[in-house]
């Protein structure tokens, strides 16, 4: 990552003055800057976290494949050569603008907790632990990423199956070198997993899969430049192919994973995946000076983002400056005042009715935004639980010829999941039941056939009665944080779609949480290289326990649609090994 970094400020050397591009992160000037500019194209546009992915996408759109079709070739091809980040054994968000009907669609295939795993049996297997760990069978809920293909496919797809995952396919048969970011991301968690072994069971498959055979013989994570290959990915790739989703579900795949979880202790079974099913929901919305945002509602965070747009609405952010102290206090007190009512009222709506439209109502954003002072920080009580601070994911965005955009999220909650990887399937399943609270009077309090509490969301934004931006950032809780930052970037100050990616995050830590547990203290405020000392003293002057940081701010990506021209500005930021391409 450093030698990314030093060959892009070399590159900016040597450019000539007025060829330099420009965008939100200069310390010296305050101009924006930005590591390269847009992408731009007319016919279609793919951003994703890896070049192939993206390279995938544009292939898949030639051959006459919708968004649709080229997202889900992308976020297969993903779960080969980033499975620190996503696959099959995780959970899919999105949001689509479908220009046949000019609606936006959202699609919910998250999983549900194990049917036989009780609450009381669940408590016993934790013996002395507080929380669910991350390892091992306890966390693990039904995967619905599969599901969430074919529920997109059927609906707005036109290739067949085999052509859309053919890509994906052959890459994991022939294989695919790993690049720089990813292999750091795979390395750490391969130590993770060695430090918590005792609470995985079964990790010859995981070890089997997932590690290559070094010069000395010895099994060790890929390093940059090795070449993966998953044969037992592309076979499953093969039935779902020809047999669809209810291999997966129902037949020989959901045997192999029925069978395997009894082996290893686990309480996910073929009766579980068989009854699990996506839900296609109404994207819910606020107006951001002019423009409509719109989220996924709960079982995921995604209105924090909408609570915190409501409440900074009522500031000229403009007129504060970027990255300003009164622009940062006012951002990160705007967040702890959400992520309050996320520990609250966010959980799955078949267990808890959240009251979304006062939570989004002009009348509680202001009297929220009464209570935030400018010279003082804002403080909790009782303890602190950072268990959502963290999370893996990808994040990709398709525009296609016909106007129709998709937003699209996809992971397996920490790291690679769980550790454990079914015979012979080639995917790790998801950790994400560890965001279930162990109260059961809590929203989102463990309760079997539940989806727990998600932090993944796509995002998307139309401008009067168009598509304008789909969009996302990637990270656990600071998915929401990075939300808000992108909008204020593109529609306060102006930036350009590659610019608002680039420009210096922050990165707020310590709000209250669903899985119990609230602030006491203000929390952290986490600051990225780009904003200036007297910024950060000033800050701490008001009470904010500022850190400066050069990780977990977060990838973004995105399609920004200029209605006018019948353009599209694609971007995929520094942070990751991403790329965007448009043709």
């Amino acid at each position: 990552m450093r030698t990314l970094l030093i060959l892009a400020l070399l590159m900016l050397i040597l450019l000539p003055a007025s060829a330099q591009p420009t965008g939100g992160g200069d310390r010296v000037t305050g101009e924006p800057f930005a590591t390269r500019s847009p992408v731009l194209a007319r016919h279609g546009m793919a951003a994703t976290s890896h070049p192939l992915a993206s390279q995938v996408a544009i292939e898949t759109l030639k051959q006459g494949g919708t968004a649709v079709d080229a997202a889900i070739a992308a976020n297969a091809l993903l779960g080969l050569v980033e499975p620190t980040g996503c696959g099959i054994g995780g959970d899919l968000f999105a949001i689509v603008w479908d220009p046949e009907t000019e609606q936006v669609y959202g699609l919910n295939a998250s999983g549900r907790s194990p049917r036989g795993l009780s609450l009381d049996t669940l408590r016993a297997r934790l013996g002395d632990r507080t929380s669910i760990p991350y390892w091992g069978p306890l966390p693990v809920t039904v995967p619905g990423a599969v599901d969430g293909w074919f529920e997109l496919h059927d609906r707005f797809g036109a290739l067949p199956m085999d052509d859309v995952l053919g890509p994906a396919i052959r890459y994991a048969h022939e294989g695919v070198p790993i690049s720089q970011v990813i292999a750091y991301y795979w390395q750490m968690n391969v130590e993770r997993f060695a430090q918590e072994q005792d609470l995985i069971p079964e990790f010859e498959n995981a070890r089997e899969t997932y590690l290559i055979r070094g010069e000395d013989g010895a099994l060790r994570p890929p390093r940059e430049g090795d070449v993966f290959r998953n044969p037992d990915l592309a076979r499953t790739y093969e039935r779902l192919a020809a047999s669809g989703r209810d291999v997966f579900y129902e037949g020989a795949l959901a045997d192999t994973i029925d069978a395997y979880m009894r082996r290893v202790g686990g309480y996910l079974r073929k009766a579980d995946l068989a009854a699990h099913t996506s839900t296609w929901v109404d994207p819910v919305s606020v107006n951001y000076r002019g423009y409509d945002v719109y989220e996924l509602p709960p079982n995921g965070q995604g209105i924090a983002a909408l609570q915190m747009l409501q409440i900074l609405e009522g500031y000229d952010l403009a007129a504060m400056g970027h990255n300003t102290a009164d622009y940062l206090h006012v951002q990160a007190e705007a967040k702890k005042l959400a992520f309050e009512d996320r520990a609250r009222y966010y959980a799955d709506p078949a267990f808890y009715d959240a009251p979304l439209d006062l939570l989004l109502s002009e009348d509680y954003a202001e009297g929220r935004r009464e209570m935030i002072r400018m010279d003082k920080v804002l403080q909790r009580i009782a303890v602190i639980d950072e268990r959502l601070e963290a999370g893996d994911t990808i994040y990709l965005t398709v525009a296609d010829g016909s106007g129709m955009m998709v937003s699209l999220i996809q992971s397996n909650y920490v790291g690679m999941g769980s550790g454990l990887v079914p015979d012979g399937l080639g995917f790790m399943l998801q950790d994400r039941g560890a965001l279930f609270a162990l109260d059961p009077d809590h929203p989102n309090g463990y309760a079997p056939d539940k989806r727990p509490f998600h932090t993944i969301i796509p995002a998307f934004a139309m401008k009067d009665g168009q598509p304008w931006l789909s969009f996302g950032v990637m990270g656990g809780a600071m998915q929401p944080q990075g939300h808000v930052q992108i909008l204020s970037n593109l529609i306060d100050f102006g930036m350009n779609v590659q610019e608002a990616g680039d420009a210096a995050r922050y990165r707020h830590s310590g709000s209250s949480q669903p899985t119990g547990g609230t602030m006491t203290d203000g929390g952290t405020l986490r600051l990225e290289s780009g904003v200036p000392t007297d910024v950060i003293e000033a800050l701490r002057a008001r009470g904010h326990d500022v850190e400066t940081s050069t990780g977990g701010f977060g990838g973004y990506q995105a399609i920004l649609w200029d209605a006018e021209r019948g353009v599209y500005h694609g971007a995929s930021e520094m942070r990751k090994d991403g790329l965007a391409l448009g043709y």
